[in-house]
C-alpha cells in the first residue's frame, strides 16, 4: 500500500525536546460524506487548494505530559504509548496553544473535510470509498468494541491507511475545529471548519473502542459537547 513520507517536526519546550510526526496531504479534490448517515448528507465536493500536514499518529499520553507536565495526565487508560483521552475540545486547544509558544509552525485540530479526505487517503485514494480509513476490513485498521477488550490501545499497532495515517478507524473519537451542525447543508467547500451555530457543540471523527464497526466508518461523524471528558475523546493535530 503507497504511503507519504512522514516528516518530524522538532520542537524545545523550556528544554524539553519533542517531536510530532506530520504527514503531508496533497492538494485536491473529493466527495465528502455519504447517504448512509443521516448527519453526512449531502454529499459534496470538497477542494483543498493547498495541502496541509496531519499528525501520523493522535496526541499521545508520553507527548501530553511533556507538554502539560508529568502529572499532567487525565486519561483512564494509563500508558505512555496509548492516545491521551479524557480530553475535552478546550483541554486540545490549551495543549495546542502551548505548543504554538515554542514552534515556528502553528498546530491545530483538522476542519471536519480535512479529517475525512486524510481519512480517506487523499484524493488518489477516496474515489475506492473504503469502508474504514485504508481497509474494508476494520480488524486490519482499527479498535473497536468487538476486538478492543474494552479499553484503548497504544497507536500504531494495526495498519495504517494509504497516507500511512493510524488509527483513524476506531480507538479514540479525536475532536474535529467545526462547530456541529446536523447536516452538511452550507458546509464550507474549501476545506474550512463549519464556524456557525453551536459553538459549544464540536463534531468527533473516527470512532472508538467501545463502538461498533459502523461507528468507526469514514464518513461517520458525531456531536459532543466541547467540555465532555469522555474516556473515549482523544484529537491529532494538523497545521499548514
Amino acid at each position: 500500500m503507497p504511503k507519504t513520507k512522514s516528516i518530524k517536526d522538532k520542537i524545545n519546550l523550556n528544554g524539553i525536546e519533542i517531536e510530532i510526526e506530520m504527514v503531508k496531504v496533497p492538494a485536491g479534490s473529493f466527495m465528502m460524506g455519504s447517504e448512509e448517515w443521516e448527519y453526512s448528507q449531502p454529499v459534496h465536493k470538497v477542494t483543498f487548494d493547498k495541502p496541509f500536514f496531519i499528525a501520523k499518529y493522535m496526541v499521545t499520553q508520553k507527548l501530553w505530559k511533556q507538554v502539560l507536565g508529568e502529572n499532567n495526565n487525565p486519561s483512564l487508560f494509563k500508558g505512555d504509548s496509548r492516545p491521551v483521552e479524557r480530553v475535552s475540545w478546550d483541554m486540545a486547544k490549551e495543549f495546542i496553544n502551548k505548543i504554538n509558544k515554542f514552534s515556528d509552525k502553528t498546530y491545530r485540530l483538522p476542519s471536519e473535510s480535512e479529517w475525512e479526505y486524510a481519512s480517506r487517503g487523499g484524493q488518489k485514494f477516496a474515489k475506492e470509498n473504503l469502508d474504514y480509513s485504508g481497509s474494508n476490513w476494520l480488524k486490519e485498521v482499527g479498535w473497536y468494541g468487538k476486538n478492543s477488550m474494552k479499553e484503548s490501545k497504544p497507536i500504531g499497532l494495526k495498519m495504517p491507511n494509504q497516507l500511512g495515517l493510524f488509527d483513524m478507524s476506531g480507538n479514540v473519537w479525536e475532536w474535529c475545529q467545526d462547530n456541529w451542525k446536523d447536516n452538511y447543508k452550507k458546509h464550507p467547500l474549501n476545506g474550512k471548519p463549519y464556524s456557525g451555530e453551536k459553538a459549544n457543540i464540536r463534531a468527533v471523527r473516527g470512532g472508538c473502542w467501545t463502538g461498533s464497526d459502523f461507528s468507526c466508518s469514514v464518513f461517520v461523524r458525531i456531536r459532543s459537547d466541547r467540555d465532555n471528558v469522555g474516556n473515549y475523546l482523544g484529537f491529532r493535530l494538523a497545521r499548514y
